[in-house]
C-alpha cells in the first residue's frame, strides 16, 4: 500500500516529535548522571582515608585495582565526581572564566557554521547550518572517536538539498581542513615550547607488535594524519584520476581485495571533490582555513579558561601543546566521544597546572562544557530536523 502525504504529516506531528525529544533528553541526562555518579579514588584532603595505593604492576600509574583497604593507615577516599564538584570553592573569577569557556565553544560553533555555509556556496541558511553543525557534533559525541560523524554528515547535507556528489566533496574538504590545522600547528607549538614537557603521562599502546609510549603514540598519530592530509591534497588538487587508479590497484592485491569496493568509491569521491573545489580562489581557501583555525583554537583554549577559573597560570602555550598531544591520543579511543578516557587523560596531562585535588573536578567541568551540551542540543534538534526535512520533501 502506498504511503500517503497525510500519513507522513501525521507521523511527523508535534506530538510524535515530542516523544523522541523526551527520550533523547532522558538518555543524555542518564549519561550525564552516570558520569557524575562514577566513583574514583582521590587523595584525602587531610591525608587520612580508608584506602591506600599500592603500585602492584610497578608502572607508576594509579590503576583501579591497586587501591586496597588500609583502615586508619590509608591515604585515599572513594568519592564520586558529583562529590568533587560540590566541594569546589566558586568565586566571581571562576564564574567569569567559565563563562569565557562557554563563549569559546560558541565561537567554535559559529566558525563551523560559517565554514559549512562557505563550502556550500551559501546554499543553506544560518539557521540550517546550525542544525547541520549541531547534528554533526551530536553524531560525533555518540560514536567512537575513531568513527566520528562523517557518515551522518553526508546524510544531513544531502537532506538539506546538497546533492550527493557535493555533500561528499564537502565532507572530504572539511576533513582536509581539520587535519591541515593540526599538521601545521603542531610544529609551530613544538618550536615554542619544546618537547621536554609535552608528555607528562606514561601511557602504552600495542601497535603492529610494538609497544609505544606516550611520545610514540603521538608521533604515530601525527604521522598518520600528515600522510592522510598529503593523500587528500594529491587526490583533490593534483591528480584525482591518478589517485583513483593507484588506490584501486593497491586494493586489488589479494590481501586487500575485500576492500576493493571501498577503494573504488573513495576514488570516485576524490574525483568529485576535485571537480567541485579545484578551481576555487585563494580568498575562498583563506576564509575556509581561517574559519577552521578559529574553530579549533576556540575548542582548545576552553581548557586554558577552565584552569584560569581556579588558579593563575602563565604557561598557556604548554597547556595548548599538551592538548594537541591528548587530542591525537583520544582519536584512538574506542568509546563514544572518548568518554571515560578523556577525563583520565585530562587529569594526567594538566595535573601540574592545577591545585592538588582539583584535577578530577576540572576534568568533569571540561566535559560538561565541551561534550555534554551537544548530547542535549542534538536530542532536541534531531527530531525537529527530521520533521522539517522530510515534511518539506
Amino acid at each position: 500500500m502506498a504511503f500517503r502525504a497525510q500519513d507522513l504529516v501525521i507521523a511527523l506531528s508535534p506530538r510524535r516529535i515530542l516523544i523522541p525529544i523526551v527520550i533523547g533528553l532522558v538518555v543524555a541526562s542518564f549519561m550525564l548522571y552516570t558520569s557524575l555518579s562514577e566513583e574514583r579514588f582521590a587523595l584525602s584532603e587531610d591525608g587520612v582515608g580508608p584506602y591506600t595505593w599500592v603500585d602492584l604492576n610497578e608502572n607508576t600509574t594509579q590503576d583501579e585495582g591497586e587501591f586496597l583497604l588500609a583502615g586508619k593507615d590509608g591515604t585515599h577516599d572513594r568519592i564520586s565526581y558529583q562529590d568533587i564538584l560540590t566541594g569546589i570553592n566558586w568565586t566571581w573569577i571562576s564564574v567569569v572564566w567559565i563563562f569565557a569557556a562557554f563563549l569559546l565553544m560558541l565561537v567554535r560553533d559559529v566558525a563551523y557554521m560559517y565554514r559549512i555555509r562557505l563550502l556550500t556556496d551559501n546554499a543553506i541558511s544560518w539557521r540550517k547550518s546550525f542544525d547541520v553543525i549541531m547534528l554533526w557534533e551530536f553524531a560525533s559525541a555518540i560514536s567512537p572517536s575513531v568513527v566520528g560523524g562523517t557518515t551522518v554528515a553526508l546524510f544531513i547535507l544531502n537532506k538539506e538539498g546538497i546533492n550527493t556528489g557535493k555533500s561528499t566533496a564537502i565532507v572530504l574538504i572539511t576533513a582536509l581542513l581539520d587535519e591541515l590545522f593540526y599538521v601545521l600547528i603542531v610544529p609551530l607549538v613544538i618550536l615554542l615550547v619544546g618537547t621536554a614537557s609535552l608528555f607528562p603521562v606514561a601511557m602504552e599502546m600495542a601497535l603492529f607488535g610494538e609497544t609505544l609510549g606516550t611520545a610514540g603514540i603521538f608521533i604515530t598519530a601525527y604521522t598518520v594524519l600528515a600522510l592522510y592530509s598529503l593523500l587528500l591534497i594529491y587526490g583533490i588538487f593534483i591528480n584525482p584520476k591518478g589517485f583513483k587508479w593507484l588506490i584501486i590497484k593497491v586494493f586489488s592485491l589479494p590481501l586487500l581485495r575485500k576492500w576493493h569496493d571501498w577503494a573504488d568509491r573513495t576514488g570516485d569521491e576524490m574525483v568529485i571533490a576535485s571537480t567541485e573545489f579545484k578551481g576555487r580562489s585563494i580568498s575562498f581557501w583563506l576564509k575556509a582555513y581561517g574559519a577552521t583555525v578559529l574553530s579549533w583554537t576556540g575548542r582548545f583554549w576552553v581548557v586554558n579558561c577552565i584552569i584560569l577559573a581556579f588558579t593563575p597560570v602563565g604557561e598557556h602555550m604548554l597547556i595548548y601543546g599538551r592538548q594537541l598531544v591528548m587530542w591525537s591520543i583520544l582519536l584512538l579511543t574506542p568509546t563514544p566521544g572518548g568518554s571515560g578516557f578523556a577525563e583520565f587523560a585530562f587529569s594526567g596531562f594538566f595535573q601540574d597546572f592545577i591545585p592538588i585535588g582539583l584535577a578530577a573536578s576540572l576534568a568533569i567541568i571540561w566535559r560538561l562544557i565541551s561534550y555534554y551540551p551537544y548530547l542535549f542540543i542534538g536530542s532536541v534538534v534531531f527530531p525537529r530536523w527530521l520533521k522539517r526535512v522530510f515534511k518539506s520533501n
